[in-house]
Order: structure tokens, then C-alpha cells, then sequence
């Protein structure tokens, strides 16, 4: 088993473990519960194929939704974002600093990772909470849960990734 798999087996089963485990009982304010395990989704390298990150994000999303009994809202939602990880990855590095067998979300520059980060994460929230309330009448609802439980997501991701990922 080479080492790519190994970590990645290793932060796939850390990250739901620490999803069903501690944070799906973390309610700040009564609502804010972070969503830190799409952050697999984030580090997953780019060289891989492509049906791989898909089934294993909706293998991800469904272990949440087994544990929360949230009938298939996180299955979505990460299958979604693992599907247009890389058109965002494109778009926020632009076709010159982007290189496919070296990309390593601590090697580029802050700015670009935080927005890669910010706009999948709020896209994925986004998702979450309308196949939660599931109704236009609950728009502000949903976007205030998808802002205020985005933006801890992102400060935890962020700090996840500097802490426990290799600068390259």
C-alpha cells in the first residue's frame, strides 16, 4: 500500500470519526454545528481518477448521513463539491500556476487556498441546509445557518490543514 493511500485511508476514517464523534455534538449558539469532514474532499490529490473521489465522497457523505439519520442531505452535497473541486480549482489558481502532479493545497499561495476552501465549503453548507428546510420560505434561514456555520467550518479547516498537512 503506497503512502498517498495510506493517508488517505488514514484521514478519511479520522475525519468522520471526529465528524460523528465530537462535532456533531458541538452546537455553538444553538445552530452552529461544523461540518469539518469535507475537508477530505479539499486534500484529496488532483492526479487520481476522477470516479474515485466520487464514490469515495458519497461513500463520506452517507457515513454522516447514517450517523445523523439525515436521510442522504450530506451524500449530496459532498458528491457535489468533489465533482466541481477541480473547475473551482481552476478557476481560482487560473491555468498557469496550476500543475497537476505537484498541487498541494499548503503550496499555493494563502489567498488562493482560503478562497478555494471559502467557496466549496459554502457551496457544500449551502446544499446541506436547503435539503434541510427544503423550502423558499426558509431562504434566510438557510443562508444565515450557511454563512455563520460556514465561516467555523472554514476557520477549522483551515487551521486543520496548516496544522496536520505538509508544506511541500
Amino acid at each position: 500500500m503506497n503512502n498517498v493511500v495510506l493517508n488517505n485511508s488514514i484521514r478519511f476514517i479520522g475525519l468522520l470519526l471526529l465528524q460523528v464523534l465530537i462535532l456533531n455534538h458541538v452546537n455553538l449558539f444553538g445552530f452552529i454545528n461544523p461540518l469539518l469532514y469535507i475537508v477530505w474532499v479539499l486534500l484529496y490529490p488532483i492526479k487520481k481518477n476522477k470516479s474515485a473521489i466520487l464514490l469515495l465522497s458519497f461513500l463520506l457523505g452517507l457515513s454522516v448521513d447514517f450517523f445523523l439519520d439525515s436521510g442522504g442531505i450530506h451524500a449530496a452535497a459532498t458528491l457535489f463539491i468533489a465533482y466541481i473541486r477541480l473547475p473551482i480549482l481552476n478557476t481560482v489558481l487560473g491555468k498557469s500556476d496550476f500543475d497537476y502532479l505537484l498541487f498541494n493545497i499548503r503550496s499555493i499561495a494563502f489567498i488562493k487556498a482560503l478562497s478555494f476552501i471559502t467557496i466549496l465549503t459554502l457551496i457544500h453548507h449551502f446544499i446541506v441546509f436547503s435539503l434541510e428546510y427544503f423550502s423558499f420560505n426558509a431562504i434566510t434561514s438557510i443562508m444565515y445557518n450557511t454563512i455563520l456555520t460556514g465561516i467555523f467550518t472554514i476557520i477549522l479547516s483551515v487551521l486543520g490543514i496548516i496544522l496536520f498537512t505538509k508544506k511541500k
